[in-house]
């Protein structure tokens, strides 16, 4: 568990496993899990129950197609459709508190390592 290079509406390709070679925009990112779910990239189908709940708030079942997580270890960040391997440089900025004094803090910043510029 650590810092993901990735971040939910990061576009993707997927490196490894039964997808690779697909790509798509990141859903969510499960930083516990070290897991991100894509969009249109490993789908499963997920079999539901009807609920019963009264009225029109009940759910009707059958079989839903929907994307299930995969590692942050089997994609790679796209920028411009090419991958990129995704560095962090630290930058020096200025802070507001809310009394109106101002204060110096760092800040990580991705940046693409083939290039060096920020992503």
């Amino acid at each position: 568990m650590g810092r993901s290079h990735i971040k939910k509406g990061d576009t993707v390709k997927v490196i490894a496993g039964k997808d690779k070679g697909g790509s798509g925009k990141v859903i969510a990112v499960l930083t516990a899990e070290d897991r991100v779910i894509v969009e249109g990239i490993n789908l499963i189908k997920k079999h539901t129950k009807v609920q019963d709940q009264g009225g029109r708030a009940g759910t009707t079942g059958g079989i839903v197609t929907t994307e299930a997580p995969i590692h942050v270890s089997n994609v790679q960040l796209l920028e411009g459709g090419e991958p990129v391997r995704v560095g962090f440089r630290r930058e020096t900025v200025q802070k507001r508190r809310p009394d109106g004094s101002t204060y110096a803090a760092e800040r990580s910043v991705r940046i693409s390592r083939k290039t060096g510029k920020d992503i």
